[in-house]
């Protein structure tokens, strides 16, 4: 007899419920790390014993948490039924909102994207803001099929930081008014959807280690520089938020500016990319898009504007490396996407600075690491709750 059914028997009636709960939830989670299992297989892997396992599965299977999804044939013994996690038992809502685009992604529980959009963000006020993100989300759970009722977890990623007690956003400079009190709460009521916010840096730190160069690291870095320059710590698969959530806020950092001290976000990003090339001589309506695109083809103001955000970037990979010891600081945002251009001279000036040499990569996600990382860290609370409402009372 498996330790796990002594255990059963040892207990008292009040907590055998509890029991079977464990018992079931241990199954799932093992369901869904394997993919697919049949019985015998999930007790060996589990020390439950065949018998519990078969209750627990049908347990599970009668509410709507695994099905089957086919059969397994050994070559000795009898054919086996395989089972499965339900991906439809329900669903979870990823946001990220950035200065340029905002995009929402429903998502079901193996974490398989049902239907997203991707709008421009010209929302002007932080009003207009709150009904783009409640408008859009609506479009993108009526256009998935699913039943609203069905999508029971949202996470919400923003510049800035989430001030839970004030229920209200901080530092979130490139979003006028976004701080307001109350609008996290009128956009998950208006939706129906219980939301939670974090910092985009983060989200985008936790999508990288779950989807991209980050998985398997010890202690990674993730900057995010674009419109904006944050920075989202991983170190064991869990985030580093710090004691008041400000961890990874280097765009704080002092910076020796030319004409005056400055911040170091005023020196590293994508407004800091157009300055430069407007002093070296480029002109026009820039963006730093722009100036990539003309160093590629190789404009000696873009080329020399490039160079210096590559050596200004150094600075802030050199100190995260003095502070954190990572053995990866991965490079993102809509400035960090051009790491054709910014990889050689990051390094080298790196190697100036310090002696602190973490590997630099840049994110293999893109424009979607703050999204994928909402949606993971959105999926995680989803599948508890789907748990407790499908299994509550059986």
């Amino acid at each position: 007899m498996a330790a796990s059914d002594v255990m059963e028997q040892q207990e008292q009636p009040w907590s055998r419920r509890r029991l079977r709960s464990t018992n079931e939830r241990l199954l799932l989670d093992r369901l869904r790390a394997l993919g697919a299992a049949s019985r015998a297989q999930l007790a060996r892997e589990t020390g439950l014993s065949k018998p519990t396992v078969s209750s627990a599965l049908a347990s599970l299977e009668t509410a709507g948490l695994v099905h089957e999804v086919g059969t397994h044939a050994p070559e000795r013994g009898r054919t086996a039924v395989l089972y499965a996690p339900d991906p439809a038992a329900g669903y979870a809502l990823g946001v990220d909102i950035g200065r340029g685009w905002l995009r929402v992604a429903v998502v079901d529980l193996d974490g398989t994207v049902v239907a997203r959009s991707d709008v421009r963000n010209r929302a002007r006020t932080s009003a207009a803001l709150a009904d783009l993100v409640v408008g859009t989300a609506r479009q993108v759970i009526a256009g998935s099929g699913v039943d609203p009722a069905e999508v029971v977890h949202g996470v919400v990623g923003t510049p800035g930081v989430y001030d839970a007690k004030q229920r209200r956003v901080r530092y979130a400079m490139h979003l006028p008014g976004w701080g307001r009190a109350g609008l996290v709460d009128r956009m998950g009521e208006e939706l129906g959807v219980p939301l939670e916010v974090h910092n985009d840096a983060n989200l985008a730190a936790l999508g990288e280690y779950t989807y991209g160069e980050g998985t398997g690291t010890r202690l990674f870095a993730y900057i995010l520089i674009g419109t904006g320059l944050g920075m989202g710590v991983v170190s064991e698969g869990r985030l580093f938020t710090g004691a008041h959530g400000l961890a990874g806020e280097i765009g704080f950092l002092p910076w020796a500016g030319r004409q005056k001290p400055e911040r170091l976000e005023d020196a590293v990003s994508g407004v800091a990319v157009v300055e430069a090339a407007r002093e070296f001589g480029m002109s026009g309506q820039l963006t730093a898009k722009a100036v990539f695109d003309a160093a590629r083809q190789g404009q000696s103001a873009a080329l020399r504007a490039v160079q210096l955000e590559g050596e200004r970037i150094a600075h802030t990979v050199a100190a995260a490396a003095a502070v954190l010891d990572p053995d990866l600081v991965v490079l993102g945002g809509g400035v960090g996407h051009s790491v054709d251009l910014l990889l050689r001279p990051v390094q080298e000036r790196v190697r100036a600075l310090t002696p602190l040499r973490p590997r630099i990569a840049p994110s293999r996600l893109g424009a979607d690491a703050v999204l994928l990382g909402a949606v993971a860290t959105a999926l995680d609370t989803a599948r508890d709750q789907v748990f407790e409402r499908r299994t509550a009372g059986t």
